[in-house]
């Protein structure tokens, strides 16, 4: 029978904490007057959860569906508790940010983010061929409910 080696380094764990080491404090600025764009998948997933899209989705004049706000900040954010009600099902804008698209830069790292720094490299790039994914996704959508 073999044993593992207890000093064994497992390579994919290290790669997926390479990847993932951003940091939220919860601190709901990101939260704070969102303007997050949802995709058919995120909106079914949130129906999922017992939520009306009337509670929590409106759609603009060119079509792009939006969270809404309440008081302020995103309807699922809890304000007491500093966290959002839906969190394992959190639209996937709000799964990648703060890595966001500037129109004229390119894939960015949001600068309102207090955590912004714990991003790493590799985290913004994954993340950025992500958000780019999406927004094909989100346009097109747009696109057709218009």
């Amino acid at each position: 029978m073999h044993k593992a080696n207890p000093l064994h380094v497992d390579k994919a764990k290290i790669a997926l904490y390479e990847i993932r080491f951003m940091h939220c404090s919860h601190c709901g600025i990101c939260c704070t007057e969102t303007e997050m764009l949802l995709s058919k998948e995120d909106i079914k997933r949130i129906e999922q959860k017992g939520f009306r899209k009337k509670y929590f989705l409106k759609i603009d004049k060119n079509g792009y569906a939006q969270l809404k706000n309440h008081d302020g900040y995103c309807v699922f954010y809890n304000i007491e508790k500093h966290q959002c009600n839906i969190y394992p099902d959190k639209p996937s804008g709000c799964s990648v940010y703060p890595v966001i698209l500037d129109e004229e830069i390119g894939i960015i790292i949001d600068d309102i983010c207090p955590e912004k720094t714990t991003i790493t490299p590799k985290e913004k790039e994954e993340k950025g061929k992500t958000v780019i994914n999406l927004l094909k996704i989100i346009d097109t959508e747009a696109k057709n409910r218009c």
